[in-house]
């Protein structure tokens, strides 16, 4: 199939703008791997200090004839999606000394809930977690003794923090290697129903306490489409995960079988192997747009619009919003999972899930067939699923037709004709809004603004019944550089609850919403942002504001030119719960445009 115009454009865009950035980027990782082992180049005193509590493999790690494999862990029993990673290390080091080889657990990596911390001031350190945790995986790998890596993490910021790590060390293979989601539980659906009634007063805490403990339920991913589902999609589509890795469940036979497999893997594409791929070849600029197309093909998180660029930029590529909104275009939404429809990830996976799409986008000419992946060179290897036949792991051809065509359908009849994530621009500045679970009615929100600097404000004047009118409800000093711009998720269920009432509602905030959120019309990642002096900080209270998500337009219909921008007291979201620590970032982090990063 004929790679589809769009994506051959929009490619050839990124690749020259990133001419400069990726040449000087290979022209580095192709130094450092022309080294060789690096082990070799260690003093004696060094290695002693490295291979001191490897027991009967000191040998083999002193001859650096076989590859020594890099295990970076964000390992805690706090989030369910990381607990099974309690023990990989030993699976993985069984699996190692099957083939010849070593592994090590380089180091370990923070992973922060933001299930735990959402609406909480700990929100306003998880953006700022990514950057922390490339900066940890760097110091794991920097004792550069490492010819493969393997990479343990799933949720919101850990997946982009480790691949910026890893496009750092891109000379040295990576693969990703994920848990796999929780069984479902209490369908999501009805738990946003129990949310909605108690943010109307109308449910006990006790029961939004039951609906939450049986959605959240025991070991795994959360089972809505959020943030760090996506994340497993896009390492798949992004040729990081071995073939149909994603959505297998933890504890289960195959998934073990996949990680001894993955370690197979990064020994055989290790320099010491047969089948040398460095991480900083596979992540080039097909690969982000293999993953962009994936992002709209299934409706994913609009945090990802902040972290590819952050993640493209580690390996030299530079993307830009216009090429979300190209890409939006000219890619159909082709599943329709929680919160975009009914259906949990489980469900899309029992449907045919990824190997089904990835199919029909390949037939559609929708992505990249030639990227080169862990796995080998194209995506052909992805249409396959991975089973055990009599305990051996195979793989076998995936589904050519959905398996429920309410959950995942073909490329030639989707749910809708483009991804539905659309650029706005106009006077207010640049941001995105996700459109594929909002109603085509409410596309065009034009209201007055209602303007608040914070979100208690908003829950405040909700619970008195300020909202009786279509509004424009407008968060603002939200962003990277005044608070560190935590999710606004929240007020979902507040504004939902206004908008079921009849009201017209939407959302305008330099801040960022859940990857679970998408029901009501958001503007969001508005940049400039209000502490930079942008125009959302000039904002008073009755402007008039048009959404037009059709159009790509965020206006308002006022002169803002001779009012002087809004200065809140934001020095209380300088401390407590370690936000004092994370000052320097909120100095020196770049825009929502650009990925909102501190060390790329």
């Amino acid at each position: 199939m004929t790679l589809h115009p769009t994506i051959a454009r929009v490619t050839d865009r990124i690749r020259a703008r990133s001419e400069a950035t990726r040449s000087a980027y290979l022209a580095r990782i192709a130094t450092a791997g022309r080294a060789g082992p690096a082990r070799g180049h260690l003093a004696c005193g060094n290695q002693a200090h490295a291979y001191a509590a490897m027991g009967a493999q000191k040998s083999d790690l002193a001859a650096g004839r076989a590859p020594n494999i890099a295990i970076v862990t964000a390992y805690n029993d706090m989030l369910s999606a990381h607990q099974p990673f309690e023990d990989y290390p030993k699976l993985i080091r069984a699996a190692a000394r099957e083939v010849g080889a070593t592994a090590q657990v380089a180091g370990g990596v923070p992973a922060m809930c933001d299930g735990v911390t959402q609406g909480q001031p700990g929100m306003e350190l998880s953006l700022f977690s990514r950057d922390v945790i490339a900066l940890a995986a760097g110091v794991a790998m920097s004792h550069n003794t490492f010819d493969s890596s393997l990479y343990l993490g799933v949720c919101d910021k850990i997946v982009p923090g480790l691949v910026m790590a890893a496009a750092t060390f891109g000379h040295i293979p990576a693969i990703f290697v994920p848990a796999g989601p929780m069984m479902s539980g209490l369908p999501n659906d009805e738990k946003a129903r129990v949310r909605n009634l108690y943010a109307e007063g109308k449910a006990t805490r006790e029961e939004l306490m039951a609906a939450e403990m049986a959605s959240y339920h025991g070991p795994g991913t959360c089972t809505f489409y959020g943030t760090a589902n996506t994340n497993q999609m896009l390492m798949e589509v992004m040729g990081l995960h071995l073939p149909g890795a994603s959505f297998v469940n933890p504890g289960t036979p195959l998934r073990e079988a996949l990680t001894v497999q993955a370690v197979r893997r990064a020994a055989e594409i290790s320099a010491l192997g047969n089948d040398y791929r460095p991480a900083g070849e596979i992540l080039d600029e097909r690969a982000f747009v293999n993953g962009i197309v994936g992002l709209m093909a299934t409706g994913g998180s609009t945090n990802l619009v902040l972290h590819l660029p952050a993640m493209a930029r580690a390996a030299g590529v530079l993307l830009d919003l216009a090429d979300f909104d190209d890409l939006s275009a000219a890619v159909p939404l082709m599943a329709k999972v929680y919160p975009n429809g009914l259906a949990d990830v489980n469900h899309f996976h029992a449907a045919g899930g990824l190997q089904f799409l990835i199919g029909e986008l390949l037939d559609a000419g929708l992505l990249h067939p030639d990227a080169k992946t862990v796995a080998g060179d194209g995506l052909e290897a992805y249409r396959q699923e991975p089973k055990l036949d009599a305990g051996r792991l195979v793989w076998t051809a995936g589904p050519s037709a959905s398996l429920n065509d309410k959950i995942v359908r073909p490329a030639a009849d989707p749910f809708q004709p483009t991804g539905g994530l659309r650029q706005l621009s106009g006077n207010l500045g640049r941001g995105v809004i996700k459109v594929s679970a909002v109603a085509p009615e409410r596309h065009v929100i034009e209201a007055p603004a209602r303007i608040f600097n914070d979100q208690d404000a908003v829950k405040a004047a909700f619970k008195a019944g300020e909202f009786t009118t279509d509004t424009v409800v407008v968060v603002r000093f939200q962003g990277p550089q005044a608070n560190g711009m935590p999710e606004l998720h929240t007020l979902t269920p507040l504004l939902t609850v206004l908008q079921d009432r009849g009201l017209k509602m939407a959302l305008v905030t330099d801040g960022r919403m859940s990857g679970a959120s998408g029901k009501v019309p958001a503007a969001i990642h508005v940049s400039p942002e209000a502490a930079c002096g942008g125009p959302l900080a000039k904002l008073q209270d009755g402007d008039l504001i048009r959404l037009d998500a059709v159009a790509g337009t965020l206006e308002v219909k006022a002169d803002l030119s001779t009012r002087v921008p809004a200065q809140p007291d934001l020095s209380a979201n300088g401390f407590g719960i370690g936000r004092e620590l994370f000052e320097p970032f909120r100095r020196n982090v770049g825009t929502a445009e650009t990925g909102a990063a501190v060390v790329v």
